[in-house]
């Protein structure tokens, strides 16, 4: 399973604690998730690299800090321009507001410094 959560680090950008915990107190859900995680990040209709930057814009928006450098760290990962990202935290300014944005534009400013 070890290379499954190598693949969860690399689509999500960080591997949160309480999900490696699962993997011994709950393996049945721990696989489900890890399912659901590559179908999801799969490319399709979108790119993962169009999805990351959904994802960041969402996180940005719930302000949601664990989530967001989690994000960005994958989509430096997958190359994802510094620019790419804040047109998608625009998007999370105009449907959110300013602190989705201020919020998301100083994470993006720490992370690719």
């Amino acid at each position: 399973m070890c290379g499954e959560m190598d693949k969860l680090g690399k689509n999500i950008g960080k591997v949160p604690e309480i999900f490696k915990d699962l993997e011994k107190t709950d393996p049945a859900l721990h696989e489900k998730i890890l399912a659901f995680d590559n179908l999801v990040w799969s490319d399709g209709a979108l790119s993962r690299q169009q999805k990351k930057i959904i994802a960041i814009a969402i996180a940005a928006s719930l302000r949601d800090e664990h989530a967001v450098h989690a994000q960005i760290a994958g989509a430096k990962n997958l190359g994802i321009k510094k620019e790419e990202i804040e047109e998608g935290l625009r998007v999370a300014f105009l449907l959110a507001g300013m602190p989705a944005y201020v919020y998301g534009k100083t994470q993006l400013e720490e992370a690719y410094r």
